[in-house]
């Protein structure tokens, strides 16, 4: 596959309904955040060793990831956090990496929102897409989706890239800004300039 395109961007800036509308042009989706709670769900590869680092009380009686406990510790204790991501982050690119070498369309989209804060992926795709907004419209969308404070919104937001490195790291930006309708288009018209990079790229 010659053309894989990591998709990223702050919390609340749309990433979800950018990535159907890639997924509706045909285009083979791998989402890290898919990957990992199917990683954290009863039975899941990463079960033992979050319960052999975090407890049994981290484990519901379904043998899940209690996601609700969890999001609380490691959002108060940084070091939770890592070991969280020590965890989780070779499996999922071990993952991932199946999956780009299974998927058929004429480029795939790896999805991960820490996309540029572990640089876990950053060798393995070949552009990366920042789905962009302001600030404020992050926190007001995920404040209406989630139903969080803006505080814990903004607590989110400070363990995420600041915007403008987000911007100054990407090779195609989406700006998310106005409707649903406006972004498909932006959608459509990233996803035909990708198409046009795959067809030079054929014919040298």
């Amino acid at each position: 596959m010659s053309l894989i395109i990591g998709l990223t961007g702050g919390i609340g800036s749309g990433k979800t309904s950018a990535t159907k509308f890639f997924a509706a042009e045909g285009i083979a989706i791998i989402d890290a955040d898919t990957i990992a709670h199917e990683l954290t769900g009863a039975q899941g590869d990463a079960i033992p060793n979050i319960k052999k680092y975090f407890g049994v009380d981290f484990i519901t009686k379904n043998g899940k990831l209690d996601r609700k406990k969890m999001k609380n510790r490691i959002f108060s204790d940084i070091n939770s956090r890592k070991k969280l991501e020590e965890i989780l982050h070779p499996l999922i690119q071990a993952e991932i990496m199946h999956r780009i070498e299974t998927a058929s369309s004429p480029y795939i989209i790896v999805v991960a929102p820490l996309l540029l804060e572990t640089g876990d992926y950053c060798e393995t795709v070949t552009r990366i897409l920042v789905v962009d907004c302001n600030e404020e419209y992050q926190i007001s969308r995920t404040v209406s989706r989630d139903g969080l404070s803006k505080e814990e919104v903004r607590t989110i937001m400070a363990t995420q890239k600041p915007r403008q490195e987000r911007l100054n790291q990407a090779d195609d930006v989406i700006v998310n800004d106005t409707d649903i309708s406006s972004l498909q288009e932006k959608v459509k018209l990233q996803h035909n300039i990708y198409l046009s990079l795959l067809q030079k790229k054929s014919i040298y």
